[in-house]
């Protein structure tokens, strides 16, 4: 169901960010946003902002560690109102670091939590497996991005998890993506509160977002926030 982007915000303070076509980019996007501090995490990996101050959970879950991250995040909060949580992958990549602090702890040190929840692959359109995403239970909001430059493209290489891509969509590997079935891969698995239709710049015809955010069942917002 469209709305315009204007109209779409944040309800509660633990936003879960799920899908494809610009997670990351709609983490700051978010974080910019919002009022008072915030915590940028995640429930599986993303890389962290390197113009904002990181918090390495570690891998140790004593109680000990435990107590040095959240003396740790007070002393960042305090210097900057945004900040990166996980553990510092090898990869240079964050880890889900609730095992060391709860997700839904955090919800007392900052004014607002908000996770990259899913992986995608760098592809526009996604279909996800039983165990995916990855949505901390505290979670107040569920936020669903999805890539428009996705559209017209092979569903093979537009889609993340393309085989089930294509078998909740209909199409074959080859086939040209086209809104509606987005809006069927969407619509049948229903994970989110509302949807994100990015990417909508590269359109060469941009009333196409507008028609994906009709055909989805749930609030959808047409825009241009993400990477191409």
């Amino acid at each position: 169901m469209y709305r315009p982007f204007e109209a779409f915000h944040v309800n509660g303070r633990f936003i879960s960010v799920i899908g494809s076509g610009g997670k990351t980019t709609t983490l700051r996007h978010l974080s910019e946003r919002l009022p008072g501090t915030v915590v940028l995490t995640t429930s599986t990996h993303m890389f962290p902002f390197s113009d904002m101050p990181l918090v390495d959970a570690g891998a140790d879950a004593s109680p000990g560690n435990r107590r040095r991250v959240v003396e740790a995040l007070r002393a960042a909060l305090a210097r900057s109102r945004v900040i990166c949580l996980g553990k510092l992958l090898p990869s240079g990549k964050l880890a889900d670091p609730s095992n060391v602090i709860p997700f839904e702890a955090l919800l007392s040190e900052a004014d607002y939590v908000v996770v990259e929840a899913d992986g995608a692959a760098g592809r526009p359109l996604k279909a996800h497996m039983p165990w995916e995403p990855v949505i901390p239970a505290c979670t107040s909001m569920t936020v669903c991005l999805v890539g428009a430059s996705g559209i017209d493209r092979p569903a093979g290489a537009a889609a993340h998890r393309p085989e089930l891509f294509c078998a909740l969509a209909g199409i074959a590997p080859d086939a040209p993506v086209r809104e509606e079935h987005i809006a069927e891969v969407l619509n049948r698995e229903a994970l989110a509160d509302c949807y994100l239709v990015n990417q909508t710049d590269v359109l060469k015809e941009p009333e196409r977002a507008r028609r994906l955010c009709d055909l989805i069942e749930r609030d959808a917002f047409p825009c241009a926030i993400g990477p191409r």
